[in-house]
Order: C-alpha cells, then sequence, then structure tokens
C-alpha cells in the first residue's frame, strides 16, 4: 500500500496546539508551525478503521486494557527491538511525561535529586523542579556537531542524594540514538551508585537507517530491574492526543509502588479510544511506519542539503533517530532573545526555543520536519530570505 506523506492537511480550528496556538505561544499567527513534536500526517489506515469501529458503539464509557493491548505492546517490542517483556511488567498511564512525573513521586523523596543530561526535553526540568526534588545537570558533549555523554562529569556530580537519572533515548533534541555501549557505560554507573534510571524512549521507533534503538533495558536481567522504561507510540503513528502510553517495570516492588502512587493521585483511567489506537497501530502499522521512515529520510536530506547549500551560516545537527533537527545559529549575529524574534517575526516560522531545553540550549532552535514536504520548502525558503536580510560578515 502506498501512504501520501505530500498531502496537506488543513488542521486549523480543529484545537490543536501546534497550529491553532501560535498566537498565544508565538504572540502571531502569521507564520508556519514547525515546533511542538507531533506531525501533520493523517494515521495509518489501520488505526482509522479501528476507531471508526469503535464509535459506532454509542457508549463511551469507563474502559479497561483488554487482553489485546497487552499483546500487542509485548509482540511490537519483541518485533522491532528484540526485547522480550512480559504482559505483568507493563503498566497502562496517560503519556510518557506522566509516567515520569509518577516515577518522581514514587521512587524519591522530597529533597533528593534527579540527573538529566540538558540540552533536553523541557518536561524532564518541570517534573524534577515542581515535585520539590533537585535537578543535578550532566550537560552532553558537543563535538563537531555531534552530542555524546560525559562520563567523567557524571561522575563528579553523584553525590548521595541522588537517586534517580531520567535518560532520553532517542534524545531530544540532539538526535542521537545512544551506542549499546554507551547504554552499558551508563547502566553501569547507575548499577555502582545504586541510582533508579528512568528511560523516556517515546522515539524508539523513529530511527533513521544504519542506526539502531536499544532499550537500555535490554541489556541485561540485572539492568531491567533498575530501570523504568517508558514508551508510546504517539510519536510513532501521531497519536498523541489520545494520551495512551506504558511503562515497563520489570521489578514487582517497584511496580507495586508505582501503581500505589498512581492510584493516589486519580490516575488510573483509561483513554476508550487510545487504548483502541495504540492496539490497532501496533497489530498494524508496521508497513505505514517504514513508508513514513523512507518520507522523513527524505525530508531530512532535503534540509541538510538546503542549509548546506543556501544557508550555510546555520549548522543542523544530523539526527540519528526523532524527527526533530536541532538546528545551530551562534553563527548568526544574533542575541538568543533576537534569536527567538528573528525567526517569529522576520522569518515568520515557529520552532522551538534552544533555552527551553535548558543549557547548552543558547543559539538553538528545534524544528520538527514531520510534515508534507512543500511545507517544509517554504518554511526553509523563508529562513533563507530572512537570514539573508542580516548584516552577516
Amino acid at each position: 500500500m502506498s501512504y501520501n506523506f505530500d498531502q496537506i492537511i488543513d488542521r486549523q480550528q480543529t484545537n490543536n496546539e501546534k497550529w491553532d496556538h501560535r498566537s498565544e505561544v508565538f504572540g502571531t499567527s502569521d507564520l508556519l508551525p514547525l515546533w511542538v513534536a507531533d506531525m501533520d500526517f493523517a494515521v495509518p489506515p489501520c488505526v482509522t478503521a479501528a476507531l471508526t469501529e469503535r464509535i459506532k458503539h454509542p457508549v463511551y464509557g469507563y474502559s479497561f486494557p483488554p487482553p489485546a493491548f497487552y499483546q500487542a505492546v509485548v509482540d511490537w517490542i519483541a518485533r522491532r527491538h528484540q526485547w522480550t517483556i512480559q504482559k505483568d511488567w507493563l503498566v497502562v498511564t496517560s503519556g510518557v511525561v506522566p509516567a515520569l512525573a509518577l516515577s518522581v513521586l514514587a521512587f524519591t523523596e522530597p529533597g533528593e535529586s534527579v540527573i538529566i543530561q540538558p540540552p533536553v526535553y523541557g518536561p524532564f526540568f518541570r517534573v524534577v523542579e515542581q515535585n520539590q526534588r533537585q535537578l543535578v545537570l550532566n550537560p552532553l558533549k558537543e563535538e563537531n556537531g555531534r552530542y555524546t555523554m560525559d562520563f567523567d562529569h557524571l561522575e563528579s556530580v553523584v553525590n548521595p542524594s541522588v537517586k534517580m537519572m531520567i535518560l532520553c533515548s532517542p534524545h531530544n533534541p540532539a538526535g542521537r540514538v545512544w551506542t549499546r555501549e554507551e547504554l552499558e557505560k551508563l547502566g553501569a554507573f547507575c548499577t555502582r551508585h545504586r541510582i533508579l534510571l528512568v528511560s523516556d524512549e517515546i522515539h524508539a521507533d523513529l530511527v533513521y537507517p544504519n542506526f539502531k534503538h536499544t532499550p537500555i533495558a535490554a541489556l541485561s536481567p540485572e539492568q531491567a530491574y533498575n530501570t523504568i522504561t517508558c514508551l508510546a507510540p504517539s510519536k510513532t503513528f501521531n497519536l498523541p492526543g489520545l494520551t495512551t502510553a506504558v511503562t515497563i517495570i520489570p521489578d514487582p516492588e517497584r511496580r507495586r509502588r508505582f501503581k500505589q502512587v498512581q492510584s493516589a493521585l486519580g490516575m488510573q483511567v483509561y483513554n476508550t479510544l487510545g487504548l483502541t489506537a495504540f492496539t490497532a497501530a501496533y497489530r498494524g502499522g508496521t508497513d505505514w511506519l517504514a513508508a513514513l521512515i523512507d518520507y522523513l529520510q527524505g525530508n531530512l536530506d532535503f534540509l541538510l542539503d538546503f542549509f548546506a547549500t543556501r544557508i550555510p551560516a546555520i549548522k543542523p545537527v544530523p539526527p540519528e533517530g526523532t524527527y526533530l533537527v536541532w538546528l545551530d545559529c551562534r553563527r548568526l549575529p544574533l542575541t538568543p532573545d533576537e534569536l527567538k524574534a528573528f525567526f517569529i517575526h522576520e522569518a515568520k516560522v515557529g520552532l522551538n526555543d534552544g533555552r527551553t531545553f535548558g543549557p547548552g540550549g543558547e543559539g538553538f532552535q528545534r524544528i520538527n520536519i514531520a510534515c508534507p514536504r512543500p511545507l517544509l520548502a517554504e518554511a526553509l525558503h523563508r529562513i533563507e530570505d530572512a537570514v539573508g536580510r542580516l548584516p552577516l560578515e
């Protein structure tokens, strides 16, 4: 089956954050939004068919995940990532970010510390600090336009208050798909210091050819018992509005504690249509995903060539995974505040300001390339025209 990812679907007036919140986020609606991490593509036909069949029944009462849901997760992870998991390890949540917050509440105490690796997805900061835990920063190292973990620095920031580390794998916004060797070294570090590892793997299925995602919990039984893995098909199949994710917790005592906190917060309610879409995507979305990755690779190649040949003052960091590209704009003669205003008011494109990803994000912007190529081309031409009006040397 062929899929038309070039189709431009008008998403305006559908109460979606990317397009309908432009005025609130950017102060104007007169721009192309390539920021929040959802896609401007139609979901797989198997998802549409499953949802259509479900909504024929006119009652949408309280639901629970059926056996087919759990089996779909087990089968998908085995096929895609060669990791054999047990159905009993799975806890359904309303999203990966809620699962991160639940993990912080369940496995740390107020005042204890959590390590994160900036520049990194903004909610990592919030789920720690807004729950009265302390942040410990282990910044990634940037070397020749590629990011790596700084293990020497990581050892230096350990102290008795550190109880947890949150890993972004694949990494957002740097686009790294961590190698097995990097993950083994990180896992050994956490085990050695008795630090629980919480791994956000929501982008696990969005990996470009020649790279391979390894779930860190799949490295060994010992690593599995020291890892909480958070994932969902929401990025893979464009389902974030259906608020359904899974958390994989092999350790039965930690799983019990996680569920206890989830129950205490009243968060054990399931999205009827989310369960339906989740199951359908994992059971029938393989061909669509292969076509998607091929299209995203084309978008990425187009973007990298465009910047290299027409806007060399901006250097994209080539991603190994995700549909997000980290743009190094530090060669432009603009302060961080001026850079943000430049993209909004001069280029008229809505990107993510790099500062929202924490230290190391100054002078960067994040662009979402999961859109029809004509829209991406229009955005890049707007950036080219705007940069051409700057007084570059």
